[in-house]
């Protein structure tokens, strides 16, 4: 079954196309990374699947074009998380992951036992029961990638849409972030799709690759395929070595001009 699956899609701000042509597909339980340099249109992108920003041409998530749905429907199929989301400082961990339940509530309707039931079990998942009390600024910065990770995964989508959710995280944590996402994908059967500026993490971690540069797609496959030394020196103007881990995966090493 195909998740996601984009037809010449384009946006353009005031008349400007910032993004265009871009068709791709993605299979249920995918990953795909977004990538490429600042302003390729990586995070305009993913606002137009998420039904955030106008656009033309065609996307459709599990065979229905986003276009006829309503901003509910749009909510209960994709699970869309902003690379630096406004997070209510007094709000605590457990009533902010609930706001992932309101697409599913009726008008006016309050949280039920069943939405809190899933809130808490959300949160043990993530690792994030015994900070369920907690006010979100008192977290640290993988922790509040946790919760804004949580609150996507409490709308129970198909499909979920993440800008840049390592950003702020060192390695350690965004590694532990990619894992927890990625576990999560194999145990639910979730499809993800990220813009990651990491582009060792990017291979590692994701399906498909699609490398963007000035709205345009310049390749889409395996990191192995996307990530090679003069691909990265003509769209990222970088010079760098593309190494090969054990099992097989690149990793993107810079390497200092002579």
């Amino acid at each position: 079954m195909t998740a996601l699956r984009l037809d010449r899609v384009g946006v353009a701000y005031h008349g400007d196309p910032v993004v265009h042509d871009v068709s791709v597909g993605l299979a249920q339980g995918g990953w795909l990374a977004i990538v490429g340099p600042n302003g390729a249109g990586k995070s305009t992108l993913l606002k137009a699947i998420a039904g955030l920003v106008p656009h033309s041409g065609r996307i459709t998530v599990n065979d229905s074009p986003t276009e006829s749905l309503t901003r509910r429907q749009r909510a209960t199929l994709i699970g869309y998380a902003a690379q630096n989301p406004v997070l209510p400082d007094r709000l605590t961990v457990t009533d902010y992951v609930l706001l992932g339940r309101t697409p599913h509530l009726r008008p006016l309707a309050r949280e039920t036992a069943a939405d809190l039931a899933l809130v808490h079990e959300t949160l043990d998942r993530l690792d994030l029961g015994d900070l369920a009390g907690r006010e979100l600024d008192t977290l640290s910065g993988g922790e509040r990638q946790r919760a804004v990770l949580a609150r996507v995964l409490a709308q129970r989508t198909r499909l979920l849409l993440l800008d840049e959710p390592t950003t702020g995280l060192d390695i350690g944590h965004a590694q532990a972030l990619l894992e927890r996402l990625d576990r999560l994908r194999a145990e639910d059967g979730i499809t993800v799709v990220t813009t990651l500026h990491d582009l060792t993490f990017a291979a590692q971690y994701a399906d498909t690759l699609l490398l963007l540069d000035r709205g345009e797609v310049v390749v889409a496959g395996s990191g192995r395929d996307v990530l090679t030394a003069a691909r990265l020196r003509e769209h990222y103007s970088a010079e760098v070595e593309v190494l090969t881990t054990a099992a097989g995966h690149p990793v993107v090493a810079p390497v200092r001009p002579a």
